[in-house]
């Protein structure tokens, strides 16, 4: 058992030191009833071996901990080391998002079917619907280009906006729908527990993303 790895590893993570101290303890212990034992009726061998046993056990999972938040450590340092080719990329954007930058933001929506009504919603980042029109009814892809404006001819601050498609048929059924856009990522923030792309000032994770062009 190595008591000198655990305690030195406790000592740089205080998630460990109280598992370590006891472990500390446990040896301790251990070494006094060695040495204070009475000759004539030494410690109960299978006493002896479920302490042993037990303190490997304890070793065992401080070392369990420290290899968890080793891996954990290595998974995050690779998706950041990863993250970094985003930079300068254009990138496919799935999750309805557009980032409104210069007064202009661009999506791309697809409507599986024919339709006899389609309705565009964009709301803001807090969900409140700032613009609304009709759109297309064909069946394919179609663009949408916003300048920013709300219905009331105003002007909004650049910053992220979603596209929502409502469309229905001729029977009263919807149509499916789906929406997209594409933009370049300028930034990386790894800040937080996971990096996110950062296109204008919208952030964006990793998994909103379908494609990525050089």
């Amino acid at each position: 058992m190595d008591v000198t790895s655990a305690t030195s590893t406790a000592s740089t993570d205080p998630s460990l030191k109280q598992l370590s101290g006891n472990f500390s303890t446990f040896l301790t212990l251990l070494t006094t009833q060695l040495k204070n034992q009475d000759p004539t009726s030494p410690m109960d061998s299978n006493a002896f071996t479920q302490q042993l046993v037990m303190y490997s056990q304890v070793e065992q999972q401080i070392n369990t901990n420290t290899n968890l938040k080793s891996l954990i450590s290595q998974g995050t340092s690779n998706a950041a080391a990863m993250t970094t080719g985003y930079l300068g990329k254009k990138v496919s954007i799935v999750n309805g998002n557009a980032p409104l930058i210069g007064g202009t933001a661009n999506w791309t929506y697809n409507l599986g079917g024919p339709a006899t009504a389609t309705q565009l919603m964009v709301t803001d980042a807090n969900g409140k619907a700032v613009y609304t029109a009709t759109g297309e009814m064909a069946a394919g892809n179609h663009q949408f280009i916003w300048d920013g404006k709300d219905n009331g001819g105003n002007q909004l601050s650049d910053g992220a906006y979603k596209l929502t498609v409502t469309a229905t048929n001729a029977a009263g059924g919807t149509v499916e729908s789906s929406v997209a856009s594409a933009a370049t990522v300028t930034q990386i923030d790894m800040t937080g527990s996971a990096p996110r792309l950062i296109i204008g000032t919208m952030e964006i994770d990793l998994a909103d993303i379908a494609a990525i062009a050089n």
